[in-house]
């Protein structure tokens, strides 16, 4: 397929936003994710005309999900377009659960994780992804119909880091009728996924919605305007929350203590935010607890002393509450002592084939010393143990070290740096 040196003024705006979707410095080897809709096939075109002018190396993705019986012959269908633009082309094969659930939610997971594989493999630095104005918007709508806050209607993040890749949405700001403009200026077929016109998917349902709502002026791009300004206004409550941790908030080993009432007082989403971001720290959770959950442990936390809440479990001292770990959320986690352990400790020591780490649990009662660690027995419960078997070979946050040592990889103000 022969690619224009100069295409027409109307690509202008959609190069432009190709050449700026990453900060710099740009990534050496750039990823494609294309699923052969139209949405992807435009951003794989003008990645192609980018690097054909530029020298820039790009190489594409397709995952396929299995979910529809064209799903494989339209990643066949990408490959094609491709070879015919000389771009490397992979396709990989989801095999995630297909159960009950929330089956786009998985897949899309699923997805991410099997192209961050893909990248680290062929080393490969940065992702972009086809996502439009429309799916802001329609994403808009389904969090308005959740009653989402600030965070959940603020618009996605043009650039990001997840699972060490870097990642782009380069087409955020432009809309699906201009992608498949510019497709059919350039003659490039794409297909239409019937998935799309299923109203048994909430997309679906707010896609049909938004057709209606223009008579009110509330269009792609007006819910693309005031989502924009939610990421600007989310994005001044984080930084102020993590002033606000800085002062108010102390880390104990794998542990927070958070004042009950903090002086001077902070705004009572502050206070949310603060708690909320300790609980996923604290539980190593890659989405933050829900907020029906969190306003339900203040309420219970009036009555009772400890609560347990999305794997953690909170303590109401005087003065403060303690947020650690639950013991049963991880009292089944085994690692090898060279990985991480709960996805935030590392071991250091004398490590050896036979030996892994589990939670201390029990064993916190044949250590006679615990108490010196100043750290409650239930903090001490969910921290990292060395075990051959059955034996208890070290408990380094226990006071119990034999040569051991266990550190957070990532204290909590990092957390809130990189959130």
């Amino acid at each position: 397929m022969q690619l224009e040196d100069e295409g027409p003024v109307a690509d202008a705006t959609l190069l432009k936003a190709i050449e700026d979707c990453f900060d710099a410095p740009v990534p050496l080897r750039i990823g494609v994710a294309v699923s052969g809709g139209g949405d992807s096939v435009a951003l794989l075109h003008l990645f192609a005309h980018w690097s054909a002018r530029t020298g820039h190396y790009i190489a594409a993705i397709t995952v396929d999900h299995g979910l529809r019986p064209e799903s494989a012959s339209e990643a066949q269908g990408v490959g094609a377009l491709c070879a015919k633009l000389g771009i490397h082309h992979d396709i990989l094969e989801w095999e995630g659960q297909r159960g009950a659930g929330n089956l786009p939610a998985a897949a899309r997971e699923g997805r991410y994780g099997l192209m961050a594989g893909w990248a680290r493999a062929h080393g490969i630095g940065g992702i972009v992804l086809g996502h439009t104005l429309d799916d802001g918007a329609e994403n808009f709508l389904m969090r308005l119909g959740r009653a989402a806050g600030v965070d959940g209607l603020a618009a996605m993040q043009n650039r990001f880091v997840r699972e060490g890749i870097c990642w782009a949405r380069p087409l955020a700001g432009h809309s699906r009728a201009a992608l498949r403009d510019y497709l059919r200026r350039h003659n490039v077929p794409w297909v239409e996924d019937p998935s799309n016109d299923d109203p048994r998917y909430t997309r679906t349902r707010a896609r049909q919605a938004l057709r209606h709502l223009g008579d009110l002026g509330i269009d792609a791009q007006a819910l693309h305007s005031s989502a924009a300004a939610l990421r600007q206004a989310q994005e001044a409550l984080a930084h102020y929350t993590r002033l606000e941790a800085d002062t108010h908030i102390t880390q104990e080993a794998g542990d927070l203590l958070l004042p009950v009432r903090m002086e001077p007082p902070v705004p009572a989403e502050i206070w949310r935010r603060l708690t909320v971001s300790s609980l996923q720290w604290v539980a190593s959770a890659p989405y933050p607890p829900r907020r029906a959950g969190v306003d339900l442990l203040v309420d219970a936390l009036a009555e009772q002393q400890r609560v347990t809440l999305g794997g953690c479990l909170v303590i109401r001292r005087k003065g403060y509450y303690r947020i650690t770990r639950e013991y049963n959320a991880v009292k089944d986690r085994r690692s090898p002592t060279e990985a991480l352990w709960d996805s935030r400790w590392r071991l250091t020591g004398p490590h050896a084939p036979d030996l892994e780490v589990r939670a201390l649990g029990p064993a916190v009662a044949t250590l006679p010393d615990w108490r010196e660690t100043g750290l409650p027995r239930a903090s001490l419960m969910a921290s990292p143990a060395v075990w051959r078997g059955d034996c208890l070979v070290a408990a380094p946050v226990a006071g119990h070290n034999e040569g051991w040592a266990a550190q957070i990889v990532a204290d909590f103000a990092s957390f809130l740096l990189s959130h």
